[in-house]
């Protein structure tokens, strides 16, 4: 009702007619490909998920820990290098919140090293970042080269989140896409966990030799992904199929599908999707994305909008400084606030992973609802908790602090960043997904430069009631704007974009590909020709 809805709307908004009027006799549908579809119209089983596919997305994945391990790294060292170098709070703000505008500007970057090298490429240009990043900021003694580190740091995160989900969802089943991109996030969190580690391991020395330990470790991961990208993960076939290279694209997919899978079809529809696109768009290079049709416009809303919206719920300005907000709650003691931030880091890990499953089976839209929900009474519970001006009970900080986390792990954390990789066309999908990366680290740099400076104006109370006011906005964002993609392969997306918004021009060129065939499916699932578009 909602596709028929939106394909209504945005058709009388062009002037056209509306979609259940469009003479087009094909229909989008969950599955592989555009073949995968039993008798009677239902979706075939699912495939299960090959061993390959498996090691890819955890060496892709491994990327992450590099972001999570700066979190988790930072949280912990970021008072002892305020107490060792002597920085104000502003200059610690600044600090922190860089880290951000740098990965925007890497984010811009990536999409040119990604189309032009590959993904593989992009795996590199990343850690090579991160390791110069963290070498030079465990050698730093001043503000000014402690900044330059920070900058390499940045870019390699720009350039990883940019490319990392993009990766993992081009190698993955669409049956099972969504639960190998949480572990995208997933990776991000046992990176946090490494940080929130070395505060407590590094308890006993001195404040100026142990964050430069802890920074200089940092150096560990990004050297293994550099490994693994040279010695074990092959290219995206997606982007193979794009650079006219089918033969090692076939081969590639026959890893990450079952023995006698027919990995043609789906190469075919890589192929198609690309040719479809492009006839639609009549448009290169960024003009996609600044003069898209209606159906790339939706895409841009929903995938650009996700990505924003998990960086203004804050969690990025509350991870890094979760050692002030504990403090503030009464928890004192380095080995007492080291262990309260790994607990909070493995619960947050424990829910991600029952949340990979869930957006599979459940499907998108339920776990975001459910994660903003929750999220805004883990909020409010904190602003009373510390509307004492004594700081209010550690106990009940600490469960409010743990919902927060839970409940943004349950959708918004691995949520943000599965919509942007599976809604975007291959056309597009490089180029949006920095331009998703580059919105989502600004958003993140206002957040995190800002936080200590909001709260002390408004109060910490104040802050968290502003935060539980932004979830409730993005939730109304998600509840009008985001489609369920669940199970549709990423070749469907744009056919199904255009379904949602009448999108002439997709719809006429997807009939060219495939409309006999389309017809007949109809046919024998008994759809009326004129109502399959929204089928």
């Amino acid at each position: 009702a909602n596709a028929n809805a939106n394909a209504n709307a945005n058709a009388n908004a062009n002037n056209m007619s509306p979609a259940s009027e469009i003479s087009i006799h094909v229909h989008s549908h969950i599955g592989e490909h555009h073949k995968d579809i039993a008798e009677g119209g239902e979706p075939m089983p699912c495939v299960p998920i090959s061993r390959s596919t498996m090691i890819f997305a955890m060496c892709a994945a491994l990327n992450s820990c590099n972001l999570g391990y700066d979190i988790g790294v930072n949280t912990s060292a970021g008072k002892l290098l305020q107490e060792s170098l002597g920085l104000s709070d502003t200059q610690l703000e600044i600090f922190m919140g860089s880290l951000n505008m740098f990965a925007a500007i890497g984010a811009i970057g990536a999409s040119t090293i990604s189309d032009r090298f590959g993904r593989r490429g992009g795996f590199i240009v990343a850690a090579v970042g991160f390791i110069i990043g963290v070498t030079s900021m465990s050698m730093a003694n001043s503000y000014t080269s402690l900044m330059i580190g920070r900058a390499f740091v940045g870019l390699g995160v720009g350039f990883g989140l940019a490319i990392d989900p993009i990766y993992i969802a081009e190698i993955s089943p669409a049956a099972h896409r969504g639960r190998l991109v949480t572990w995208s996030e997933i990776a991000i969190n046992v990176g946090i966990i490494f940080g929130f580690s070395t505060g407590l391991v590094f308890h006993n020395l001195e404040a100026d030799a142990a964050w430069r330990i802890m920074f200089g470790l940092g150096a560990f991961l990004p050297l293994c992904l550099i490994i693994l990208v040279l010695t074990v993960m092959p290219e995206s076939p997606r982007w193979l199929v794009a650079k006219g290279r089918e033969t090692e694209a076939h081969g590639i997919l026959e890893k990450v599908y079952p023995p006698g899978y027919n990995v043609s079809a789906i190469v075919q529809d890589i192929k198609d999707s690309l040719e479809r696109e492009k006839e639609a768009e009549q448009a290169v290079g960024w003009d996609v994305i600044f003069f898209p049709s209606p159906a790339f416009k939706r895409m841009l809303i929903v995938g650009l909008g996700t990505a924003i919206a998990q960086q203004i719920v804050g969690i990025d300005a509350i991870q890094y400084f979760m050692m002030f907000i504990i403090e503030e709650a009464g928890v004192e003691g380095r080995v007492q606030q080291s262990l309260v931030l790994i607990f909070l880091g493995v619960l947050k890990m424990a829910v991600i992973i029952v949340a990979g499953k869930l957006f599979d089976k459940r499907g998108r839209r339920p776990l975001f609802f459910a994660s903003l929900g929750g999220m805004i009474v883990a909020l409010i519970i904190m602003a009373f908790t510390f509307l004492d001006e004594d700081g209010g009970s550690a106990t009940v900080g600490v469960i409010g602090l743990a919902l927060y986390l839970c409940f943004f792990s349950l959708g918004m954390g691995p949520g943000a960043w599965l919509i942007p990789a599976e809604v975007f066309s291959t056309t597009i999908r490089a180029k949006a997904m920095s331009m998703a990366t580059f919105l989502n680290r600004v958003a993140a740099t206002i957040v995190t430069s800002s936080f200590l400076t909001v709260a002390d104006k408004l109060s910490w109370s104040g802050f968290f009631f502003m935060l539980s006011l932004v979830c409730a906005l993005v939730f109304l964002f998600f509840f009008w704007y985001l489609p369920e993609t669940k199970g549709r392969s990423l070749e469907d997306m744009s056919f199904f974009f255009a379904e949602l918004t009448g999108d002439r021009s997709i719809l006429e060129a997807e009939e060219r590909l495939h409309g006999g065939e389309a017809q007949n499916r109809s046919n024998r699932a008994d759809i009326p020709v004129d109502s399959a578009v929204i089928a």
